[in-house]
């Protein structure tokens, strides 16, 4: 990826509402946030690109703003996982260094806002930061939000957690740079699948045209989010390809396609957790399933389930009672139980869903 940045886009477009926030919590997290010395963004733990590359976009901005108005308050950004590690793939993306540790992070913050956290478990160790912060401000799109902020500017229409953090940035009136641009494209591709999710919308297109103005390259964006992996991983997904379950009589008859991804497999050819996500992306295109699952093994031994749906099946809702969350095409939880009992909890509960619309 280019080093170079492209000059700052000056003209700053008038926020258009997002549908599922009331005007009134806009302008009360607006005047929270411009009131504020202090400022602590967070996003959940084991950060995607939409967690993370949303609240590096606030973080620029605010920060970009204090230092045009020759002060501004203090910014901390940070993600609770310990220790804190940011998945090889979106280690491309500006303002890594503005990261703290949690363990620095404000007991009591003044204004706390939270990115693409639908409850405040997702926040890991700094779930007690948000339970003491003043004003705590949910930004997210996720429909099984717990509403455990005191402002929450929520939309489970928005695509990407990306398009509710630019009307925040819009709404403050600060300017897009190459930088906060580039946030929030890794935002927005992410969670619409490179726009292929049923939940992209024209709008979505509208702001990609407008992220790339500030001189962002798309191409260079998805080989690091999507089309990098040590050779390494080839042989983990192979692996997982072998071992896959189809079950073409589960859900109602619609299918389930299932398969596991060992810590074992990971460590014997030096693969990272984090670089085993795609495995959902291969084993979803499964035609005679509509329902595909992959039950992932992380460094500390437990089951991280990825549930992926071709919309006719609501697999967040089964995720949500297995004390998970997501949406109703793509959600997860981590599972408390051997594969084999989760896999069967699965099958009950998807069984039960309606056929959709």
């Amino acid at each position: 990826m280019s080093s170079s940045a492209a000059p700052d886009v000056r003209e700053v477009s008038a926020p258009r509402p997002a549908a599922g926030v009331p005007a009134a919590e806009w302008q009360r997290a607006i005047a929270a946030v411009n009131k504020a010395e202090e400022i602590c963004l967070a996003c959940h733990v084991c950060p995607d690109g939409d967690a993370l590359g949303s609240m590096l976009a606030v973080t620029h901005a605010l920060r970009a703003r204090g230092s045009a108005r020759g002060r501004g308050p203090r910014i901390i950004a940070s993600f609770g996982d310990d220790p804190p590690r940011v998945p090889a793939n979106l280690r491309f993306l500006p303002g890594l260094e503005l990261l703290s540790p949690p363990r620095e992070y404000p007991a009591e913050p003044q204004v706390m806002i939270t990115f693409d956290a639908a409850s405040d478990g997702r926040l890991g160790t700094l779930a007690p930061n948000a339970a003491r912060a003043a004003e705590l401000i949910v930004l997210d799109h996720h429909a099984s939000n717990t509403r455990f902020g005191t402002i929450h500017l929520l939309d489970p229409a928005a695509p990407a957690t990306a398009v509710l953090a630019c009307e925040l940035i819009d709404r403050l009136g600060i300017a897009l740079t190459r930088a906060i641009a580039l946030g929030l494209y890794a935002g927005l591709v992410t969670d619409t699948g490179s726009f292929k999710n049923a939940s992209t919308t024209a709008g979505a297109h509208r702001l990609a045209v407008r992220l790339l103005g500030t001189g962002i390259e798309p191409g260079a964006v998805s080989r690091e989010l999507w089309d990098r992996a040590p050779f390494g991983y080839l042989r983990v997904l192979a692996a997982a390809l072998d071992r896959a379950v189809l079950e073409p009589g589960q859900v109602g008859g619609r299918g389930l396609v299932w398969t596991t991804v060992p810590k074992a497999d990971r460590a014997a050819h030096g693969v990272e957790y984090d670089m085993v996500e795609p495995v959902i992306d291969v084993v979803r295109r499964t035609q005679e399933a509509e329902v595909a699952v992959v039950f992932k093994q992380d460094d500390d031994g437990a089951w991280q389930v990825s549930a992926r749906s071709t919309g006719s099946v609501d697999v967040g809702r089964a995720c949500v009672m297995l004390g998970g969350g997501g949406h109703a095409a793509a959600a997860g939880f981590t599972s408390p139980w051997p594969v084999a009992d989760t896999v069967q909890r699965l099958r009950e509960l998807l069984a039960a869903e309606p056929p959709g619309q």
